[in-house]
């Protein structure tokens, strides 16, 4: 975690300033558009002519292009300017390149249409992090703490370049040392061809470790260790390719190749740990994955909408597969929605189908893990190979998004913050089926259900801090501690 950043959150959120405007629109137009609005003069229209940046020291002029819904010489109708400009930056600070952008324009030349210069200001994000690792090494920090073993702690350097080459390509070199041992290095291209449509990306790692978990019990993981011997060790290389032929849809097709070694005390503990009980599995996996954006954030959406589908097929009958051949397939659609004064909805549902009744434990994947699962079943695990699940949250923007220039801190990089705080509560319902037998994990095949509220902090640099008060459908209260946007 990013340690300076978090202490000068927390202490950010003791002050309050006054609200920062999404968009800034000359008096001048926006009296036009009022104008035109109220003698509901539909024709009424506005010509770009000039698009005019500032600010944006690294970031090449073309990448920002790409993110706006209009381009130099364009004519916009009045009834669609504020909107238009309003999701340009939406689309701007969701490339995760800028901290701040700021839109505002002038008229040229009056009549209709109306001639107009478009300024967009920024205040680009620090780009290079080389921060060292400090890490849980369970599924969330809520499980952790049921235990609080700090032997459970990896360590390292992570170094991350962001915009490389101000083209929005990122550079991640992982070196982690301690309970997970990993070395990483992948490169993203965003774009490859000159209409910005096509882009790629490569990695290749290598993880060990002396402890795992090689089964389920009462819907935990049991872990099995052993000090002289790495008994999980795991080499990978992928290459993506990527297609985003508008501003909202995405294609990625990946192509991965995975080599696992699993240790003999491993297997005789839990035969069905890997395929086949063997040693040794090898083998390609292809994905190909579609999503289509829509929200105004991508850190904390509020309003919009935002679909992905994700088929995956596991063994493709080259090296080592033997019996392997796995497909799943995995949507996921959110819905957000703004209603009467700073309340806000959404509805949130995913669902995995897998072709395959007959997993291995290192590979099949219920709830419980990553963002998917039922608020309230943090400590738990629910295997299985197939789920549905649905989140739905209510919001109150307690404090509204708020600006703050930290004088002791030079620079706009770090030096000014802006923050929001959420309530909330929430509705989730899940369910995992399992077609293996199902004793000690009696979660599987069952309605689970959770509920209770929160409260958010949104900040600067995709960061949110959440804590959430949850009781589920077993009776159990516990509160809960989340880093970054997983739900």
């Amino acid at each position: 975690m990013r340690f300076t950043l978090i202490c000068v959150i927390l202490l950010l959120f003791l002050s309050v300033e006054g609200q920062h405007k999404a968009v800034v629109v000359s008096k001048s137009a926006y009296d036009s558009v009022m104008i035109f609005s109220n003698t509901q003069n539909y024709d009424a229209r506005f010509i770009v002519d000039s698009i005019i940046l500032c600010g944006n020291k690294v970031t090449k002029d073309v990448i920002i292009f790409r993110e706006l819904t209009f381009k130099q010489h364009d004519t916009i109708p009045a009834y669609d300017f504020i909107e238009e400009l309003t999701r340009t930056r939406e689309n701007l600070l969701n490339t995760s390149l800028f901290n701040f952008v700021t839109i505002h324009d002038s008229i040229v030349s009056g009549g209709n249409p109306s001639h107009i210069q478009i300024h967009i200001r920024f205040v680009e994000r620090w780009y290079l992090w080389p921060f060292p690792i400090f890490e849980l090494s369970d599924r969330n920090f809520n499980t952790w703490w049921e235990s609080k073993d700090f032997n459970r702690i990896s360590y390292g350097l992570m170094l991350v370049k962001e915009n490389m080459r101000g083209r929005k390509e990122r550079l991640n070199m992982l070196l982690r040392f301690g309970w997970d041992e990993t070395y990483q290095v992948s490169y993203d291209v965003p774009y490859i061809n000159k209409k910005q449509t096509f882009g790629a990306g490569v990695g290749v790692g290598f993880s060990q470790n002396h402890e795992v978990a090689f089964r389920t019990v009462a819907n935990k993981h049991e872990n099995i260790r052993v000090d002289d011997e790495n008994i999980f060790k795991n080499f990978y290389s992928y290459l993506n390719l990527t297609h985003r032929p508008s501003l909202y849809h995405h294609h990625v097709l990946s192509l991965r190749y995975d080599y696992y070694v699993f240790g003999d005390t491993l297997l005789k503990l839990n035969p069905s740990y890997s395929f086949n009980g063997e040693g040794i599995n090898e083998y390609l996996t292809l994905q190909y994955r579609y999503s289509s954006d829509h929200r105004d954030s991508k850190v904390y959406p509020l309003t919009g909408e935002y679909f992905e589908g994700n088929l995956v097929k596991s063994g493709l009958g080259i090296f080592k597969d033997g019996d392997i051949s796995m497909m799943n397939l995995q949507g996921s659609y959110r819905k957000y929605w703004s209603f009467f004064k700073r309340f806000y909805f959404s509805t949130d549902w995913t669902g995995k189908i897998s072709t395959s009744r007959i997993q291995p434990f290192f590979y099949q994947r219920g709830l419980g893990f990553g963002r998917n699962f039922v608020r309230g079943y943090e400590l738990y695990v629910v295997d299985g190979q197939s789920f549905i699940l649905g989140k739905n949250t209510l919001k109150f923007n307690l404090v509204p998004t708020q600006v703050k220039d930290l004088k002791f801190i030079p620079g706009d990089k770090f030096g000014k913050i802006h923050y929001a705080v959420y309530i909330n509560w929430f509705v989730d319902a899940g369910y995992v089926e399992d077609f293996k037998d199902t004793e000690g994990n009696e979660l599987a095949n069952k309605m689970l259900l959770g509920t209770g509220v929160g409260i958010d902090l949104v900040t600067y640099y995709d960061m949110v801090f959440r804590v959430e008060f949850s009781l589920n459908r077993e009776g159990e209260f516990g509160v809960f501690f989340h880093v970054a946007n997983t739900l």
